[in-house]
């Protein structure tokens, strides 16, 4: 009976040949394909059987060629590296069965894909969701490639590369490197291996930075870690989940702990640069977490190991207030942090003495004082606690006061958390502050900010000695 047996041989060793498909070549009366992939094949065809080459690049004509021979009624197998229906044979069969309106038999029989056999030479690379992408223009335009490849490194996914170069094509490997590192972690894990299952094998793990296209040919396959891959004896792991860590402890969580541990894993695989230092992640966690803004990349600028250097005069004793700017912030920070750690906080916008201080003055000249309560309140606390911890989410005004009292030597506060919000003397509050060298400051620069943001900034200090662990919400 006549038919057209799509089949793939696997990546180029017989122990990766399934028994199908050497089923299938038994019975081939043809056996039509490139010349270079006869020599696994044929030792298995029957006698009689003949092999057909169409040459390399010559796919269309090798699908013609099959059903000519089919419909004389032999039964054909077309052969395929790896897997048929992976960038091999099996579509265009099944495209000129329609347009021939044929009605010859088909048959695909799978094989193991190249990608699949590198990544069981690598370890195990692939335990998450993966994308394959061929660099190979002939077929599909550069600028589909180039949006499917920024797809893929902004998706976090495992990403098989096939067809990485070729004696023509020799940029496109650098190109996609530069997209990676664009969404990636320098230090993600890359693996490649040449001529996977054949004699010429060659196995290499590396990083994505450190990754050297010009080590690569046509016969390699790319596997590029997601943000969760790393190397453990040599070989690229990627977890699929079945063996955190936190789920041996997940018992002892609280649940509202256990869903904020949660969110920053989720988070910090979708932030563009998770790579950077603990001082400054783990502000930036919280700080997504509390507004799903992931801008607060650009715009949360810390002087350098301020997070590492205000936690650390909590330890030592000489941080023991925080000072806001309205009791909105105040409220937003965790009471079983501060009482963990015996830090008091406190907000002067509602004391009678700022309501004071801030009341205009019905003098006949018109003079008064012209303040807000907020700027009267930090008045008021700086001649209280002129070392505290100032957090700052709401009133500009207070925030250049502050800056006003430090350059005239009456605060020396421990650091200055500045996020005030808004349209009004917002930026130049923070262009003042950051002005303030001596002082380790965190600043969301620009329009934005909230009592929120000040208060989640405060929360990621209180809790830094957390950050290694990833275990945010410990005092929820």
């Amino acid at each position: 009976m006549s038919k057209i047996i799509v089949a793939g041989i696997g990546p180029g060793s017989k122990e990766d040949i399934t028994p199908a498909v050497l089923d299938a070549v038994r019975q081939a009366d043809v056996i039509v394909g490139y010349k270079y992939y006869f020599k696994f094949v044929e030792k298995y065809a029957k006698p009689g059987c003949e092999c057909i080459d169409t040459g390399m690049k010559k796919e269309r004509e090798r699908a013609e060629q099959a059903f000519l021979l089919a419909e004389q009624g032999k039964t054909v197998v077309v052969i395929s590296s790896g897997d048929a229906g992976l960038y091999g044979m099996a579509p265009l069969i099944y495209e000129m069965k329609r347009e021939r309106q044929s009605d010859i038999d088909i048959e695909v029989l799978p094989g193991i894909s190249a990608f699949q056999k590198a990544a069981s030479l690598l370890g195990a690379p692939i335990g998450h969701d993966v994308c394959l992408i061929s660099l190979s223009d002939l077929m599909t335009p550069w600028a589909v490639i180039e949006r499917r490849i920024k797809a893929a490194a902004t998706g976090d996914f495992v990403t098989a590369i096939y067809n990485p170069k070729s004696h023509g094509r020799y940029w496109q490997l650098y190109r996609l490197q530069e997209l990676f590192l664009k969404e990636r972690s320098a230090d993600t894990p890359v693996g490649y291996v040449r001529q996977a299952g054949r004699e010429e094998q060659e196995i290499k793990v590396t990083t994505l930075a450190q990754f050297d296209p010009e080590d690569v040919d046509m016969f390699t396959v790319i596997l590029i870690g997601n943000s969760q891959s790393y190397v453990s004896d040599g070989k690229m792991i990627t977890p699929r989940g079945y063996y955190r860590e936190e789920r041996s402890v997940k018992s002892e969580e609280k649940p509202g702990q256990s869903i904020m541990t949660e969110s920053f894993r989720t988070i910090l695989s979708e932030m563009k640069h998770p790579d950077v230092p603990k001082w400054r992640l783990w502000p930036l966690l919280h700080a997504i977490h509390t507004t799903v803004d992931f801008s607060m990349e650009e715009c949360l600028w810390m002087d350098d190991r301020a997070t590492e250097i205000l936690y650390n005069k909590i330890v030592d004793g000489s941080l023991k207030h925080i000072v806001t700017d309205v009791t909105m912030a105040a409220s937003g920070i965790r009471k079983g942090a501060l009482e963990r750690l015996g830090i008091e906080v406190h907000c002067y916008i509602n004391d009678p003495r700022s309501k004071l201080m801030a009341t205009p003055s019905n003098s006949p000249k018109g003079e008064g004082n012209d303040i807000t309560r907020s700027q009267a309140g930090i008045r008021l606390a700086v001649e209280e606690y002129p070392d505290a911890l100032f957090a700052f989410g709401n009133a500009p005004t207070a925030l250049m006061e502050l800056c006003d009292l430090v350059r005239k030597g009456k605060a020396k506060p421990a650091g200055i958390i500045a996020a005030p919000v808004g349209f009004v003397h917002v930026c130049e509050s923070k262009h003042a502050v950051k002005t303030l060298k001596q002082i380790p400051k965190m600043i969301v620069e620009g329009r934005k900010g909230g009592s929120n943001l000040a208060a989640t900034l405060c929360n990621a200090i209180l809790t830094y000695d957390d950050a290694a662990q990833l275990k945010p919400g410990r005092d929820l």
